[in-house]
């Protein structure tokens, strides 16, 4: 059995691909081809990336997560997201990161279970686009 470190950032990486599959901004920029055709594997790439950016930082703010995913919508598929989603996206990870991924040296503070909830609550957030909730790997363009 895996550490529950491990286990909740598994968790916590499920969680961001799952908001991030239903993030209609996203998915249209992919199947429209914003991104070029590299549009699939930059979309996987931004959920390791968005991993990454919660990993080293431990006290962010929604509006910094807001302009980071702003900012690599614009870099990478030429999007200016202006619908407000941005807003509903960046608001979704905040908490769910302090509850799941521990801070830097000290326990993770609950136990898989805990974490397992946690995904399902942000799941739940985009309950009407569970179509797209899938993984989001280079092989697949996700339906719009």
């Amino acid at each position: 059995m895996a550490a529950p470190g491990v286990e909740a950032r598994a968790l916590f990486a499920e969680g961001v691909r799952a908001v991030l599959g239903g993030w209609a901004a996203l998915q249209l920029a992919v199947a429209q081809g914003f991104g070029g055709p590299q549009g699939p594997e930059k979309a996987a790439w931004l959920s390791s990336a968005l991993l990454d950016f919660f990993t080293q930082n431990a006290d962010l703010e929604q509006e910094e997560v807001e302009d980071f995913l702003a900012e690599v919508m614009d870099n990478e598929f030429d999007t200016v997201v202006e619908d407000g989603s941005l807003q509903q996206v960046g608001s979704q990870y905040g908490p769910v990161r302090s509850s799941v991924l521990p801070a830097a040296g000290q326990p993770p503070p609950g136990t898989p279970s805990t974490a397992q909830f946690v995904v399902g609550l942000l799941s739940s957030s985009f309950s009407g686009l569970w179509p797209f909730l899938v993984p989001l790997v280079p092989s697949q363009v996700l339906p719009v």
